[in-house]
């Protein structure tokens, strides 16, 4: 039976410290666990540390992105972190860009992305924090001018 890896909150960022190579079924445990926690938590961010991978294949790989992906869908912007050169080569040669997954060299600069993503999404307007007050967008006259 495949262990658990241990996710920790750290405000409102959710950290994996992946110590081990993952098996299939570690892998699959951890993207449910992962989920759920995003919703219960309410995060905005998730990092994912590999620092300790040595070996990856396709189907962590995959995993990995679609990890991002629901976490995305759940309001969480994922990066990875600590990724050996012999990691990112694998997953190169393996046709695995990991498309739409940050990552950074250490945590530190993982985090850090995070606070400047948060940031610039709090900025834009449209975006799901940035609502208008009632009173103005249920005037369709407002709309018109």
């Amino acid at each position: 039976m495949s262990e658990q890896v241990p996710v920790l909150r750290i405000g409102q960022v959710l950290l994996v410290s992946i110590q081990t190579d993952l098996d299939d079924q570690a892998v699959m445990l951890l993207q449910d666990d992962l989920a759920a926690k995003v919703v219960e938590t309410g995060a905005h961010g998730v990092v994912i540390d590999i620092t300790a991978v040595e070996i990856v294949d396709s189907f962590v790989g995959r995993m990995l992105s679609t990890i991002a992906s629901i976490s995305r869908m759940l309001d969480a912007e994922t990066v990875v972190v600590g990724m050996r050169p012999a990691v990112a080569i694998t997953l190169v040669e393996l046709g695995l860009s990991l498309g739409g997954v940050t990552t950074a060299l250490t945590l530190d600069k993982g985090l850090r992305a995070l606070e400047r993503s948060r940031a610039l999404s709090l900025s834009v307007p449209g975006t799901a924090d940035d609502e208008a007050p009632d009173d103005e967008a249920t005037d369709p006259d407002q709309v018109l001018r």
